[in-house]
């Protein structure tokens, strides 16, 4: 297939790791051990449905990028 192999949008764990950076950001952790302890936290809240959806999407993203040209989508 045409298109960018390491195009962020093609990578459904790249959305995860952004939710959980938000996430642990929230929650303002002032040291590695919170910072550890936040992000094991957080990961554990992430639905598998919300996994199963970025799998779902891939088509979409798919297309978006190849529109693009390999450019900026908005996923």
């Amino acid at each position: 297939l045409e298109w960018p192999s390491q195009s962020p949008d093609l990578n459904p764990i790249e959305n995860l790791w952004k939710e959980l950076k938000t996430a642990v950001h929230k929650c303002s952790p002032s040291n590695l051990t919170e910072l550890e302890l936040f992000c094991k936290e957080e990961w554990e809240k992430i639905s598998v449905s919300r996994c199963a959806k970025l799998i779902e999407t891939f088509p979409k993203r798919l297309t978006a990028v190849i529109a693009a040209k390999g450019g900026a989508t908005k996923y």
